[in-house]
Order: structure tokens, then sequence, then C-alpha cells
């Protein structure tokens, strides 16, 4: 079996270079110089790591098979796999992989606010990124406080998200908040008296009251 380990980016500077998108909890394990990967696709490849370095939170990697630019450009795109063959025991803890993660649903309490649609894997932490149900993404801290479990044979992950991260209550409607939004007269006490705000009602109704002291 195959498992996809990073996907190849712009190229990086003349001289073959790519940025990579990181999809292992293992990097140091994954991009040594002399590891070959199996490319899709297949005529972009087999790819052999010439070097690996961090530039600030990105890696990038260069190919012996790849020694310019307009080369590199070409690998834009690709995927890298290993053999899962080629994954020893001491990686069995090692974690979730992205293809185990994308579409499961993510939970907080009994609410699912989304779906994983995919993993990144970075130096200092693993962010989740979560579609919602109105199409938003959100980035989740992969961390076992804000994360605690992930069910694959159940296909969800469960979320103690900070407060504000998703909002999964809703809230109360504004006429309910404030009971006078429902009667805009209670606002006004004019309103209920146009005459009030009407200066030749006004006039009229004190010659009316007059008329009828005369009489």
């Amino acid at each position: 079996m195959q498992l996809q380990v990073a996907r190849i980016g712009k190229p990086h500077g003349i001289r073959g270079e790519v940025t990579v998108q990181v999809l292992t909890d293992a990097p140091g394990d994954r991009f040594v110089p002399g590891t070959q990967f199996i490319v899709e696709p297949g005529s972009a490849g087999p790819l052999t790591v010439f070097s690996a370095r961090w530039n600030k939170d990105i890696l990038l990697l260069a190919f012996d098979e790849i020694e310019t630019r307009n080369e590199a450009e070409g690998l834009r795109g690709a995927k890298l796999f290993i053999e899962t063959e080629d994954i020893g025991a001491e990686d069995d803890d090692e974690g979730w992989y992205e293809h185990e993660l994308v579409g499961l649903e993510v939970r907080v309490g009994d609410n699912v606010v989304g779906k994983v649609s995919a993993l990144h894997t970075l130096p200092v932490q693993d962010l989740l990124v979560v579609t919602t149900d109105d199409g938003k993404e959100v980035l989740i801290p992969f961390v076992e406080q804000i994360v605690p479990e992930v069910n694959v044979a159940e296909k969800y992950v469960l979320v103690t998200p900070p407060p504000g991260l998703f909002e999964v209550n809703t809230d109360e409607a504004p006429e309910a908040q404030n009971p006078e939004a429902q009667n805009p007269e209670a606002q006004n006490p004019e309103a209920q008296n146009p005459a009030a705000q009407d200066p030749k009602a006004q006039g009229a109704a004190a010659r009316n009251s007059e008329e009828q002291g005369n009489a």
C-alpha cells in the first residue's frame, strides 16, 4: 500500500528546489537524503531526495533528478508517496495520516459542526482544517487538549475548542431579548397619537375646544 507524505508546491530559487506541503508527522524521518518517492503522476518520478531544509515553517526539497527551476516548475502539484512496508514498527504510534482524517465528522459535544477537509503538518504543531456546514474553513490545533478523541472507525473527531472558535448555540432572537422591540409604539408614545406629531391637527383640536367652550 502506498502512503502520501507530501505534495509539491512552487519552485524555490534557480537550482531546482521546491516547496512541499508536508503530510506526515515525522518529516525528519521521511525526507532524508537518498529517500526515493513514488510520484503521482508517474511521469514525474521516481524522485530521490538530494537535500531537505526548512525555510521558516516551509520545507524545501531538492532531488537528484531535478537541476533547474524549469524542471522544478514541472513538478508543481505532484504527490509524493512511500510504500507502507517501508514504515517500521517504531512508527506504529506516529499518529494519523491525512487520508485517515479527511471526511471525518467534527463534533463539539453532540453537535456536528463540520468535516475534516485537510491536515496541515507544521514544525511547531499540526492543524486540522475543518470545513463548516456554511462552507467556512476553521483551523484547529491538533493537540490532545483540543482534539481529545479521534474515532476513525466511527468516522468522527471530538473537539473541545476555545470559546468563539465554533458557534454551536443559536443566539436568542433579538425580539426575545428586548420586549420593547416587539412593540415599537411602546418606545414612542407619540406614535399612538398621530395628532401629537401634526401641528395642524393640534391647532384644529384647540379651535374645537374653544368653540365647545363658547357654546
